[in-house]
C-alpha cells in the first residue's frame, strides 16, 4: 500500500461530530496499509465569519494581517482532527502550511505555490504517524509572511502535497458523491460521472464548477496525480480525474460522452468601455491597466466599430470582487486612451457547456442556443474554445437556463436525484 493524501473541506469538519467522522475515516484508510496526508479546511462557515468580522474592523484589511487572521480556520480544524485521531488510538501530528513547506510567491490574499518542501511531513510518516495539514495557506518565499491561496485553496494545497510526496492519489471529500453533469443543488437529475479527463475537469472548474478549483485541477495535470472525488457522508465511489482511466476507477475511456457537463458561474462581473477609438494599441492599454493591478479577467467580447465614429465597445468579464479595483483602474486612463465612459454590470452569469466530443460532433452549438432559445434566455456575450461553449446571460436567468441546456444534452439520470449531504459544495 502506499501514500495517500486526504483533503476535507469545510462542510465535512463542519462540528465535533463531523471531525470524528472524519477521523474515523482517516484511521480506517491508515489501518488499510496506507500512508495518510490529510489536508484540511476550516470548520464551516468560519472563514466567512473571519472575513465579516475583518470588514466590520476594517473596510479594507491590509494584506498581511488578512492572511493572518483567515489562516486561524485552519490551525482549529487540524488540531482538533489530530485530537480526534489520537483518541482513537493512532498518532497524529498536524502542521501549518509555513510548517508542512508550501513556499509561495508574496501576493497576500491570492498567494500561488511556487514550491513544496515536505521534510517534517516526511519525517513524520516514517516515524508512524499521520500528518495532518492546515489548507488554504502558505509562507513567502521572500518576506517569510503568512500567506493565503484564495477561495479553494486548501485543494491546492492537497495536490501540491501529493506532487511532492509522490501520492498514488489524492483523495478530495466533499458533500456530494463526485464530480456531477450539473451542480445538483440546480439541476436535480445531475448525473454523477465515474471518470473524466483533467481537460474536461479542468473547463467545467474554470467555468464555475464548484466541486474542484482550476488551479488544482491545473496543479494535477502537470504532475500527473489522479484525484478522487467523493463524499466524505458516504461510502460510494466517486470521481475519477485523471489522464487515463485505470481499471479500479470504473470507468473506460472508449465511447467518451460527447458532454461532460453543463457548469454556471454567478461570481463575475460585466466591464463595458465605451466609445474606444478603433486603432492599435487602445485595447493593449485597457488590458495593461487591469494586468498592472493584478486582476484576471475571463471572456473578451469587441464590437464592430462605428464606420462614422470610428468608435467601439469593449466588454469582458472578470470577478466581482474585483470590479471595484478594475473600474478605479481604468478612470485613470481615460484621458491617455480617450474612451467616453465605462459600465458595470454584476447581474450577470455564465453558462458553460463543456467536453471533448464536442470537436467531431456538428451541431452542438445549434443545440446549445436553441435550448436557450426555447427556455426564453437571451445571450448578451459569447466564448469558445475547442472542447467549451461559454455564454453570458441575466443572472436570474441561470437555473432556468442550465437545466434547459442538461435536458437537450441528455444529461438528465433517470435514477433517483443526486444527494447534497450538506454546506455549499464546498
Amino acid at each position: 500500500m502506499g501514500l495517500v493524501v486526504q483533503k476535507y473541506g469545510g462542510s465535512s469538519v463542519a462540528d465535533a461530530e463531523g471531525i470524528k467522522r472524519v477521523a474515523k475515516r482517516i484511521v480506517d484508510a491508515k489501518r488499510n496499509g496506507h500512508q495518510v496526508v490529510v489536508v484540511v479546511s476550516a470548520m464551516g462557515d468560519t472563514t466567512d465569519e473571519l472575513i465579516d468580522l475583518a470588514e466590520q474592523v476594517s473596510p479594507i484589511p491590509a494584506g498581511r494581517e488578512f492572511d493572518m487572521l483567515l489562516t486561524a480556520g485552519e490551525r482549529i480544524s487540524m488540531a482538533l482532527l489530530a485530537m480526534a485521531i489520537k483518541n482513537l488510538g493512532h498518532e497524529a501530528q498536524s502542521f501549518t502550511g509555513s510548517q508542512a513547506g508550501v513556499i509561495t510567491d508574496s501576493v497576500h490574499n491570492k498567494a500561488r505555490i511556487i514550491d513544496v518542501t515536505p521534510g517534517r511531513i516526511r519525517t513524520a510518516l516514517d516515524e508512524g504517524n499521520i500528518a495532518i495539514v492546515a489548507g488554504f495557506q502558505g509562507v513567502s518565499a521572500d518576506s517569510k509572511d503568512i500567506t493565503t491561496l484564495g477561495r479553494g485553496g486548501s485543494d491546492t494545497t492537497a495536490v501540491a502535497l501529493a506532487a511532492a510526496l509522490d501520492a498514488e492519489v489524492c483523495e478530495i471529500y466533499t458533500d456530494v458523491d463526485g464530480v456531477f453533469t450539473a451542480d445538483p443543488r440546480v439541476v436535480k437529475k445531475a448525473r454523477k460521472i465515474d471518470w473524466i479527463s483533467f481537460e474536461d475537469m479542468l473547463e467545467l472548474a474554470s467555468s464555475g464548477s464548484k466541486v474542484l478549483l482550476h488551479r488544482c485541477v491545473e496543479y494535477a495535470r502537470r504532475y500527473n496525480i489522479p484525484i478522487h472525488v467523493r463524499s466524505s457522508f458516504s461510502g460510494l465511489r466517486g470521481t475519477w480525474v485523471s489522464n487515463e482511466p485505470h481499471a479500479e476507477q470504473g470507468a473506460r475511456k472508449v465511447e467518451q460522452a460527447i458532454i461532460s457537463g453543463v457548469a454556471h458561474d454567478t461570481s463575475e462581473a460585466k466591464i463595458t468601455v465605451v466609445g474606444v477609438p478603433d486603432k492599435p494599441g487602445e485595447a493593449a492599454a485597457i488590458f495593461r491597466a487591469i494586468a498592472d493591478n493584478e486582476i484576471n479577467i475571463d471572456m473578451v467580447v469587441q464590437n464592430v466599430s462605428a464606420a462614422s465614429t470610428g468608435l467601439t465597445d469593449i466588454s469582458f468579464t472578470l470577478p466581482k470582487t474585483e470590479g471595484r479595483k478594475a473600474i478605479d483602474a481604468l478612470e485613470k486612463t481615460k484621458s491617455a486612451i480617450g474612451f467616453e465612459s465605462l459600465r458595470y454590470d454584476d447581474q450577470i452569469a455564465k453558462i458553460s457547456l463543456v467536453g471533448a466530443g464536442m470537436k467531431t460532433n456538428p451541431g452542438v452549438t445549434a443545440s446549445f442556443f436553441e435550448a436557450l432559445s426555447d427556455a426564453g434566455v437571451n445571450i448578451e456575450l459569447i466564448s469558445t474554445s475547442e472542447i467549451r461553449i461559454s455564454v453570458v446571460t441575466r443572472a436570474d436567468d441561470v437555473k432556468e437556463a442550465v437545466r434547459a441546456v442538461h435536458t437537450a444534452f441528455g444529461l438528465d439520470s433517470d435514477s433517483a436525484e443526486a444527494v447534497v449531504y450538506g454546506g455549499t459544495g464546498r
